[in-house]
């Protein structure tokens, strides 16, 4: 029997991949890519001639199975995405959910993730927060940010440049202009940039500038009423 690696990619800068995940993707059978021609940018920088197969999530439901049948029958098969690691806020959770079900063994290398350095960057606690990737673009949005409103937990989202300040609007609006928020974009890459404020402060910021990159928000959770008090009591 084969084995199925979830391989993490560098979310930037090339340089963040592992020596295990290149000789991985150099000797298994074949690697899995949610884009192909992406993913063959890394490959060349790396002289990783494995051949490439496409999954995304578009097709992932008609080939997964299958997938884990090829595995069963003794290839090592590969995933990446375009950035990170798959299946936070990507493809893999189908592949690997069926692998495992179909008594595959599934193996996934640590790796680039982008919300752990924003978590980090915040300066917010992080030794309790909650991910909740990609807010609902339109159903469901309003009935989330009220589930979150009562969060003490740092909070985590992905979000497309375009939606940013729609996003932070509405933050205003459920969580106040006076909450602490922080902006991640194009972590790693040659124009970072990691901006900390109020929910007020960096809602202006943004909204005076065009935004590119990928973007990862960090959300300070609802303050605990009885830290406040004990503060209150210390005074």
């Amino acid at each position: 029997m084969g084995k199925l690696f979830i391989v993490p990619t560098p979310i930037g800068n090339l340089e963040d991949i592992t020596i295990r995940a290149i000789r991985i993707l150099k000797e298994v059978d074949f690697i899995l890519a949610e884009d192909t021609r992406t993913s063959a940018v890394l490959l060349k920088h790396y002289n990783i001639t494995t051949r490439l197969a496409s999954h995304h999530k578009f097709n992932e439901h008609k080939t997964v199975e299958h997938i884990a049948d090829q595995i069963l029958a003794g290839r090592d098969i590969a995933l990446i995405s375009d950035a990170g690691t798959p299946s936070i806020s990507d493809p893999g959770f189908l592949l690997t959910r069926t692998c495992l079900n179909m008594g595959v063994e599934v193996e996934c290398l640590p790796g680039a993730t982008a919300f752990v350095p924003a978590l980090v960057n915040s300066g917010f606690p992080s030794d309790r927060f909650c991910f909740e990737g990609f807010l609902p673009q339109k159903k469901g949005r309003q009935k989330k940010l009220k589930e979150l409103v009562d969060e003490t937990r740092t909070m985590i989202f992905y979000e497309s440049p375009f939606r940013l300040v729609k996003a932070l609007e509405q933050f205003l609006e459920y969580f106040g202009s006076e909450r602490k928020v922080s902006v991640s974009r194009e972590l790693s890459k040659l124009f970072e940039e990691n901006f900390q404020g109020t929910v007020a402060e960096v809602l202006a910021h943004f909204q005076s500038k065009t935004v590119k990159g990928e973007i990862v928000i960090v959300l300070e959770g609802k303050p605990n009423s009885k830290s406040k008090d004990k503060e209150e009591d210390d005074d």
